[in-house]
């Protein structure tokens, strides 16, 4: 009986999570703490490490002041405040907590920014003293 040759294929191994990992192996096998270390690096780019606040905006502000206000509405109408009263307090709490926000997004925007600035100032620092250093 005459056989038919077919290409040898590889075999393609699957994680847990459904990804099939199809580029062929480079070199030795990795040691399970290798792929866990490589792993744990991937899903940490994925989240982007600590929260980068955005530059300020009125927007924002004016949808926390609301969000907060419906809220403050809703705990005093759940504790028996007459409505209007209510809805009073609450216009009042929007127009107190709007700038409120913004200067408080501002604040946190400019010291951010600031850190970013001396980090970026000690790297250069380092950079050029580690140039000297050598020469």
């Amino acid at each position: 009986m005459a056989q038919t040759k077919k290409k040898r294929r590889r075999k393609q191994r699957g994680t847990q999570g459904g990804r099939i990992d199809t580029r062929p192996a480079r070199g030795r096998a990795r040691s399970r703490a290798e792929a866990k270390s490589q792993a744990r690096s991937r899903s940490s780019k994925k989240k982007g490490g600590p929260r980068v606040p955005g530059p300020p905006s009125w927007s924002s502000a004016w949808k926390k002041g609301a969000v907060a206000a419906v809220l403050f509405v809703g705990l005093l109408a759940f504790m028996g405040q007459n409505p209007i009263t209510s809805l009073v307090v609450g216009g009042l709490m929007l127009g107190f907590y709007i700038p409120m926000a913004f200067f408080l997004d501002r604040f946190m925007y400019q010291r951010y920014l600031r850190k970013e600035a001396q980090k970026r100032a000690e790297r250069e620092a380092q950079r050029h003293g580690a140039g000297q250093a050598e020469g």
